[in-house]
């Protein structure tokens, strides 16, 4: 290994330098506001969507534009943040974040929505893997990177629950466009603390030339593939263009693989996606995200249709999950991360979620909040929660600095494209078992009331069926870690120093 490849990772944060936890609360504040967004605009669409006239069939350009260039630029923004250092691009993330939610917020027209969400999935595809970098780079102590780690994986997790209850107090009391300016402050507030407070470690840039051709290719490769399942959603898996575009993104994302091999300077060097570890946690997070999304989904309409809960108890009801996962993060993650190999938390934890999740499979019309849901949203809560935490820590340990930016990324788009997956694919199959329902029991309901009923049985069957589909995700992403992961307890691999990470270290920085 050439002397450059050995020094340049071992920069860690000065074990005295009691910013990096000041730090922590400006990057967990950013990642708070990036999570919140994508719930919270899904409570204020209904309003937002009658005051702009957006018709029923462009409605979904709201959450799709976001997706789209949020997941599609995902690799680019994690390059960008290796190019200009992880604390400028956390900045400027922030700064136009908070433009585009103001542009939101002051919109008069459906194009105007549209083009406001797309910004905001731009600049928080440059904002999310700056903020999962700056931990990877400036917490290098085990049990301080554990502590760093369950706070933030427990806002990753619980996050989006939040956005539940915030986006219901603020449509219910005020109004819809709040829901896009109450995201100025936390940004104004990020920024100025990470400007002022934030000191990167010196040498982690990456100052390659920007691999062209692999950010064009993975950009349309993602755009593609997120695109392809969000019309699969509206449009049925049958139809041309959805078909169309996964072929095209097949076609797209094996170039780029293959590009990435060639290339001097690749936007993603192959070496952080075949290690095992790394492969196996962004494999089994994008899977258990596929279970998540669906399910948040399902919860949110069986609340509100069939139990006739309003946006704020709907998001009220969404606190014991809330609690689980600070629980599994901060306390159950935390606490064991340094003691058991991140596979014997991240396998159970998955498990405990499934059961969670398969007492959700037992709801009917007349279910029990406190005997059903209260103990599934805490046992999925819990189970999440604690298997984030390693997974959000063992995603950049042992990572070149240089590599932190485009690692912390691919944590990112796997659950980005695990949510649109599971939106996708969990909303086709709940369809297709509550048309198949109806139809073979409304023959039998003579008046408009048994009508109704058949149709309420009818869409709680099909969520009860999307849930099993849930179930066997979580499990798969049990097996995948059990069967891929296999590093020992982080304090027995130093974090980009030592001899632990000397082994993932050892490509020479001048091969590239």
């Amino acid at each position: 290994m050439s002397e450059t490849a050995a020094k340049a990772p071992s920069a860690p944060a000065p074990s005295g330098d009691a910013n990096r936890w000041k730090a922590l609360v400006f990057i967990a504040l950013a990642q708070l506001m990036v999570v919140l967004d994508a719930t919270i605009v899904n409570i204020a669409l209904p309003s937002a969507q009658t005051d702009l006239g957006i018709s029923d069939g462009n409605r979904q350009w709201v959450v799709t534009a976001y997706a789209l260039a949020f997941g599609g630029l995902l690799l680019f923004g994690g390059r960008i943040a290796d190019l200009w250092g992880r604390k400028n691009a956390f900045v400027v993330g922030l700064i136009g974040f908070a433009a585009a939610s103001a542009l939101g917020g002051a919109a008069t027209s459906g194009a105007m929505m549209f083009g406001a969400r797309a910004l905001q999935g731009v600049f928080g595809a440059l904002l999310a893997p700056a903020a999962l970098s700056l931990l990877a780079v400036m917490f290098t102590d085990a049990k301080e990177r554990a502590k760093a780690f369950g706070i933030y994986g427990a806002i990753a997790g619980g996050g989006g629950a939040v956005g539940f209850i915030l986006g219901g107090v603020l449509t219910e009391y005020m109004d819809w466009r709040w829901t896009f300016f109450v995201n100025i402050p936390f940004a104004i507030v990020a920024a100025l603390g990470a400007y002022f407070v934030i000191r990167e470690p010196e040498g982690g840039r990456n100052r390659n030339p920007l691999d062209i051709p692999g950010v064009l290719l993975s950009t349309l490769g993602l755009v593609a593939l997120v695109y392809g399942f969000t019309r699969a959603e509206s449009d049925g898996w049958g139809d041309t263009v959805t078909v169309s575009m996964f072929v095209a993104s097949a076609v797209l994302l094996i170039a780029f693989v293959v590009t990435e091999a060639k290339v001097k300077a690749p936007l993603l060097p192959l070496r952080v996606v075949t290690d095992r570890n790394r492969g196996g946690i962004y494999l089994s997070l994008g899977i258990a995200i596929i279970a998540m999304f669906g399910t948040f989904l399902f919860l949110t309409y069986y609340l509100q249709i069939v139990k006739g809960f309003s946006p704020i108890k709907t998001g009220f009801a969404f606190m014991p999950m809330i609690v689980g996962m600070m629980v599994g993060s901060t306390q159950i993650g935390t606490r064991l991360m340094t003691r058991l190999p991140a596979r014997l938390l991240m396998g159970p934890g998955f498990l405990v979620a499934a059961v969670g999740m398969l007492l959700m499979t037992q709801l009917e019309i007349g279910s029990s909040y406190v005997s059903i849901i209260l103990p599934a949203m805490l046992l999925l809560g819990l189970g999440m929660g604690t298997a984030f935490m390693p997974a959000m820590s063992l995603a950049t340990l042992g990572v070149e600095p240089r590599d932190a930016g485009v690692a912390s990324a691919m944590v990112n788009t796997s659950q980005q494209v695990g949510g649109a997956i599971g939106t996708a694919l969990l909303n086709t199959i709940a369809a297709s078992a509550t048309t198949a329902y109806i139809k073979d029991h409304i023959g039998s309901a003579a008046s408009n009331s048994q009508q109704q009923l058949v149709t309420l049985e009818g869409q709680v069957h099909g969520y009860t069926n999307a849930i099993w589909f849930a179930v066997g995700m979580l499990v798969l992403a049990a097996v995948i870690v059990v069967t891929l992961v296999n590093a020992g307890r982080p304090d027995t691999t130093a974090v980009a120093s030592g001899e632990g990470a000397e082994e993932d270290l050892a490509v020479p920085v001048v091969a590239h």
